[in-house]
């Protein structure tokens, strides 16, 4: 699955466009690499964006394509 679509189907960053804009921004690192959009997420990889004054760093668990608002936590863990 592309990066941009997993941090939307996650629902980690709400929209797919913000999510390819973050990363062509250099603001989306894949286990410590710059990652561009069209990225494929594998499961253990370690994802780390920094948006405003958080950054995130999570570790991916499983891909899902479509996901729930319940389901779409289970995707990821926090890795910090």
């Amino acid at each position: 699955m592309r990066l941009d679509k997993f941090l939307k189907v996650s629902r980690i960053i709400k929209r797919r466009t913000v999510a390819n804009e973050a990363c062509d921004a250099g603001r989306v690192f894949v286990n410590g690499n710059i990652a561009r959009a069209s990225y494929g997420v594998k499961v253990g990889d370690i994802i780390e964006i920094t948006l405003g004054q958080h950054p995130i760093k999570i570790r991916v668990k499983e891909i899902n394509e479509h996901a729930t608002k319940e389901n779409a936590p289970m995707m990821y863990e926090n890795a910090t």
